[in-house]
């Protein structure tokens, strides 16, 4: 087995992890509990997504019955065909990422809105109860112009302030930005400011003023390192900039977000406002010939303090850069383990693909058999160069993986769907560098479904796990979806790991027998301060379903719900907190302010 090289070691992440419910001392939900539960996520949907009619329909069918089923099983092909109709069949994105220009609204054209219920407008922040400890006094503003073609003169009246001000907290704003949206702007964030954080932000209207820029409660590391997503309105201790020596002079107009990344690293505490607040950056700040070269050079720095060899270039959006870390060297071996009953012809397309395309050379394939029967099939198996384990019994996805990783002695594990088909040649490269890192459990990819569009760009629980698709729910091009990211969870169709890691993890747990097991380990692999990661630079067709039909039970989902008290208190702290995707909708969570 190969030795892993390991960037410097560094405390791993403050984020606690996920709390379970299902320990002897917790309260458990009954039976009657978990319908309630699911009764008013259902009529959530209901009452806030579709027509008139589909909400008196989806009152008559109800969820989860024969009526509903047998809709679902005569409409859903019907659907699918009039979808296809709809739409031209769309090319896999380039894994060489191109420039996106944000579109501009037309005269007379109705804008679109993200998320679906946001309107924009001045909210009353009349109310906000500055707590006596953050007194309006203990701000110090500097105003910037960002118009300026060099960031020096900003970068020094900042650093004047950090070093002489008495104030306890730095306030950062644009020129262009009035007296009175400073002060209700900073009065809002000193009523959420307290001992305990070094700093407080908040959501801004951002360039597009029909989509503002939404930001998750947790300031993951990874996700940091891809984009600022901080940025503006915020108040930053000054003790904790002094701490690390101020702002850098040599990180131009990124200076905030190199101040972020070098704060996240030194242990500061972050809170997040969930109110969108006028004074954010101004529409320059977003602009790719302003912020793209100052914002890769300062990620370079932040990668070389860490200990972590890698490539930096600019994003498809001006704001964001890809950044990936080189695999560790020698190349740690990995075991790609595939599960299948049958589908030979899957089976077969996937393997060719991996053979075909992959440029990484050290690697294995471990082929699940769940009781093949054809001959065809059997005759492969007797065959092929690569092992094949069987995996007898009725169909336990949990227990099939956690079989074949037994059977592993690689560094590194990936599980992966017999219906997916390799598009990206190095994908084991990106993936291996993002799993190698300290602070990283699990690694995720993109999937496309068969006319290219997104099918799966990471999982978020707002309120129940749903797959995030730009192409479905989450129509939007912005930072957040682009990036290489921090989330709750990915699918278990691409998941890689460090075999040992999962052995301490001790697997899936077998009692999700078919739906569920892959976010529940996700979930489960943070408990130490790791890290699940997304990357949106490795791609690969996904045939949903295509092997074992829709097995879905509801048991595998309500005992999930029970552990991680699912519709209760849980929240995904990468996922924006002011979004709530029903169906598939997004909304704003809170449109009641508007």
């Amino acid at each position: 087995m190969t030795t892993v090289n390991q960037p410097n070691e560094r405390k791993l992440d403050n984020v606690s992890g996920f709390q379970r419910f299902d320990s002897d001392e917790a309260v458990q939900l009954s039976s009657r509990d978990i319908k309630r539960r699911w009764g008013r996520f259902h009529a959530s949907i209901h009452a806030a997504s579709g027509n008139l009619f589909q909400r008196v329909v989806g009152r008559m069918l109800g969820e989860n019955t024969l009526r509903y089923k047998t809709a679902r099983f005569f409409g859903r092909p019907l659907l699918q065909l009039i979808r296809r109709l709809r739409h031209v069949t769309v090319e896999p994105t380039p894994v060489e990422p191109t420039r996106v220009v944000a579109p501009r609204v037309k005269s007379g054209v109705k804008p679109t809105y993200f998320p679906n219920n946001y309107r924009p407008g001045l909210k009353d922040y009349s109310k906000a109860v500055v707590s006596p400890e953050c007194e309006r006094d203990s701000v110090v503003t500097v105003i910037v112009d960002e118009s300026l073609g060099s960031a020096a003169a900003a970068l020094e009246s900042l650093n004047n302030a950090v070093t002489t001000s008495s104030a306890v907290w730095l306030f950062i704003t644009d020129a262009s930005v009035s007296d009175w949206d400073q002060a209700k702007t900073v009065a809002t964030l000193l009523a959420a400011a307290g001992s305990a954080y070094d700093v407080v932000f908040a959501d801004e209207p951002g360039p597009d003023p029909f989509a503002p820029v939404l930001k998750p409660a947790a300031v993951g590391p990874h996700t940091l390192l891809s984009y600022n997503c901080v940025g503006r309105p915020a108040l930053v201790r000054i003790a904790s900039l002094r701490a690390i020596g101020g702002f850098e002079e040599q990180s131009g107009w990124a200076f905030e977000h190199d101040a972020y990344l070098r704060l996240k690293e030194s242990g500061a505490k972050f809170r997040h406002v969930t109110k969108v607040l006028t004074a954010g950056r101004p529409h320059v700040a977003f602009d790719a010939a302003h912020i793209s070269d100052p914002t890769c050079r300062i990620v370079r720095s932040a990668l070389e303090r860490r200990g972590i060899a890698g490539d930096v270039k600019p994003g498809t959006i001006g704001t964001l850069v890809h950044w990936r870390p080189a695999p560790p060297s020698p190349a740690p071996s990995i075991d790609i383990i595939i599960p299948t009953r049958d589908r030979i012809d899957l089976v077969l397309q996937c393997i060719e693909a991996i053979e075909t395309k992959s440029t990484y050379t050290n690697y294995d394939i471990i082929i699940l058999d769940n009781d093949s029967v054809e001959p065809a099939t059997l005759d492969y198996f007797a065959s092929t160069k690569y092992r094949v384990v069987p995996c007898p019994g009725p169909f336990n996805y949990a227990h099939i993986v956690n079989r074949g990783v037994k059977h592993s002695s690689a560094d590194f594990v990936m599980t992966l769907n017999n219906d997916t088909v390799l598009v990206t040649p190095d994908w084991l490269e990106i993936m291996v560098g993002l799993a190698s890192l300290p602070d990283v459990s699990i690694v995720g990819a993109c999937l496309l479904d068969q006319d290219g569009r997104r099918e799966h760009e990471s999982i978020v629980i707002a309120p129940y796990p749903q797959h995030l698709r730009t192409d479905s729910n989450y129509p939007h091009v912005d930072e957040f979806s682009a990036a290489t990211r921090d989330v709750a969870a990915v699918t278990g169709a691409i998941q890689m790991v460090r075999r040992e890691l999962w052995e301490s993890l001790g697997g899936m747990d077998e009692q999700l027998k078919v739906t569920m097991n892959d976010v529940d380990i996700c979930l489960r692999s943070q408990d130490d301060g790791r890290h699940v990661v997304y990357t949106p630079d490795v791609q690969l067709y996904h045939h949903v379903s295509s092997s074992r039909g829709d097995l879905d039970p509801l048991d595998d989902r309500n005992r999930f719900i029970r552990r991680w008290d699912i519709f209760g208190t849980f929240q995904d702290p990468y996922f924006p907190e002011s979004l709530l995707l029903l169906g598939e909708t997004m909304y704003y969570r809170h449109k009641w302010d508007q």
